[in-house]
């Protein structure tokens, strides 16, 4: 039987993911692939949540990978357009896959937690209906006789 080498790096897998994974990364992938050519501002207004920074940086680090290309026009002001490289468009298929099956799990999460809010609203109701059939016992009742004599 053959002795698998398990390394750092093995995996070509893993090391797709790696390039394409981290906050935004994703997003700003299909933001480029659904819309085509889009300007920085662009893509900030698409993306109201992100801070400036972190666009930046995750515009350099997708085109340090090859996925990016950045287009510089120096104009007045500076023009400024990204889009995806033709080894980005060939991430099409894996990002459409991906996101399929993330709909489909979200999907399916969802139903899942409505299904135990139903069934725990249930139980509530049940537990009601029971402890509301139960006699009550009078509160001189469920007094304890005090310790000190009187």
């Amino acid at each position: 039987m053959d002795e698998a080498v398990h390394k750092p790096g093995a995996c070509p897998v893993d090391a797709m993911l790696r390039r394409i994974s981290g906050p935004w990364t994703t997003y700003i992938l299909w933001l480029l692939r659904t819309h085509g050519i889009l300007r920085y501002g662009e893509l900030k207004r698409l993306i109201p949540d992100i801070s400036p920074k972190v666009l930046a940086d995750r515009l350099k680090r997708l085109e340090a990978d090859g996925l990016v290309a950045r287009d510089y026009q120096p104009t007045i002001p500076p023009t400024v357009s990204y889009s995806l490289t033709a080894r980005g468009v060939q991430l099409k298929a894996m990002l459409d896959a991906l996101g399929e099956t993330a709909m489909r799990w979200q999907k399916e999460d969802e139903s899942r937690a409505s299904q135990k809010r139903g069934a725990a609203k249930a139980v509530r109701q049940l537990s009601s209906a029971i402890a509301s059939k139960l006699p009550r016992a009078s509160s001189s009742a469920s007094r304890r006789p005090s310790a000190t004599p009187k």
